[in-house]
């Protein structure tokens, strides 16, 4: 498959990295996490099209492709956008007020992890629940759930409850739709933690080239230099899995599409968690304080590589195909 982003994709990826750029600032990461909710900028995001890029237009939305969002949730992944955005996105047509961001959705995938206490992210905010099972797609009133909040949240910016068992709910899909949300649900994981991968690359290159070492900027160090370059090779690696993984859903004639997808949740997991530790190592001391934002970046890379199926059982699903 020869793959080329158009010029009207590369402006609306650029459009949109301007938008969260100024909507959601590096600097804003301590107020957010601090429980503060801007329920405005959350329905900027829907009129934007976030939720409802790649609805058909009949259906109010914007009737683009899977490559598309993956562009777009690259971005998010960049700007470390908090909320459940994956499962709000792959709500628009199945729950009311979905699409438009007047309901918040949050979600579990119980095709890839079954294991208690269930872990449910941004329970408060959301007005549904969607839940992934072998046999279909359920909805879940939140008010039916019994949670305990977890007072100090692995990521500050993802709050969470812990449920020990869920009510039935409603059936609102068969297994196929719910096959295929995992896969989406995966590949816009990958492409937040691509953008990830991306924005601590940047950081730790802006901090080497102002941070003075021997009267030199530390950027000038072989060391440095090398640790940096790996970061951009992992970042470019990342973005060719996740654009083909996001390729092959909109062509599956072209691929395998588990495979792919699987391929694209490996490697910007790996890309994302690397690139992080790269930049705490690069800041050095000051990489390990909460006044330097990266520990924000590699807490959330903890969090999305663990969703839609580990980085490890997407490896083991890699080995399998190949007969490993």
């Amino acid at each position: 498959m020869a793959f080329k982003l158009s010029d009207e994709q590369l402006e609306l990826q650029r459009g949109f990295r301007d938008f969260v750029a100024g909507r959601f600032p590096i600097e804003k990461l301590g107020q957010l996490a601090d429980g503060a909710k801007d329920a405005t900028l959350w329905g900027e995001l829907a009129e934007m099209g976030v939720f409802s890029l790649r609805l058909a237009e009949a259906r109010g939305g914007l009737g683009l492709f899977h490559v598309d969002a993956a562009l777009i949730f690259e971005e998010l992944g960049r700007a470390l956008v908090p909320g459940p955005v994956v499962w709000t996105h792959l709500a628009a047509g199945l729950i009311d007020g979905a699409a438009t961001g007047e309901t918040v959705v949050t979600g579990l995938d119980l095709t890839t992890n079954r294991h208690t206490p269930f872990v449910i992210e941004h329970l408060e905010d959301a007005g549904a629940v969607l839940v992934l099972k072998n046999d279909g797609v359920w909805r879940v009133d939140p008010s039916t759930i019994e949670a305990t909040t977890v007072d100090v949240p692995l990521d500050p910016l993802t709050p969470v409850h812990h449920a020990s068992r869920l009510p039935d709910g409603e059936r609102i899909a068969d297994a196929q739709a719910a096959d295929a949300l995992g896969l989406l649900g995966a590949t816009l994981s990958s492409a937040l933690m691509l953008g990830i991968a991306e924005a601590t690359s940047d950081m730790g290159v802006a901090y080497a080239k102002e941070r003075q070492q021997f009267d030199k900027p530390i950027g000038t160090f072989q060391a440095i230099k090398h640790m940096l370059a790996d970061t951009f090779v992992r970042q470019e690696l990342a973005r060719a899995a996740v654009y083909a993984a996001a390729g092959t859903l909109d062509h599956p004639e072209v691929g395998d599409v588990a495979t792919a997808v699987a391929e694209a949740k490996l490697v910007a997991g790996e890309s994302a968690m690397k690139n992080c530790r790269t930049c705490v190592q690069v800041h050095g001391g000051m990489g390990y304080t909460w006044e330097v934002p990266v520990h924000y970046f590699l807490k959330r890379t903890w969090i999305l590589e663990s969703t839609f199926g580990s980085v490890d059982e997407h490896a083991d699903r890699i080995a399998a195909t190949f007969g490993g």
